[in-house]
């Protein structure tokens, strides 16, 4: 059995408010962080929406997200002890994309070098 199986399985909605809190401790917002997934993924506010009424888990999430951003490429750097770029699981590495993105919105980065224009 895949060891990420559990992460996968886990619903999209029990982790966004761990997102939010990291964000917000660090004096950035819900917008934004709601702005990065949109980014990220596709969903807008009734997509993000559907997402957490439904209890939907990562694999879905990501797998019937609307458009994966076509710069989630230059996403780079080390998250939870691994270099993003280097991830082979689709799904781990769309997942450890948004833990990256969120992580340089709590270390003050701005949002334009975050959603990489």
């Amino acid at each position: 059995m895949n060891p990420n199986t559990r992460v996968f399985k886990m619903s999209f909605a029990s982790v966004y408010p761990h997102y939010v809190n990291k964000a917000v401790k660090k004096n950035r917002t819900q917008a934004e962080v709601d702005e990065i997934i949109f980014w990220l993924t596709g969903y807008d506010e009734v997509g993000l929406q559907k997402v957490m009424e439904e209890q939907t888990n990562f694999e879905d999430f990501f797998g019937n997200a609307p458009l994966l951003h076509p710069n989630v490429h230059k996403i780079t750097g080390v998250i939870c002890g691994y270099r993003v770029e280097e991830i082979t699981d689709s799904l781990m590495q769309k997942i450890r994309y948004l833990d990256k993105l969120i992580d340089e919105l709590a270390k003050g980065k701005a949002m334009d070098k975050i959603l990489r224009s």
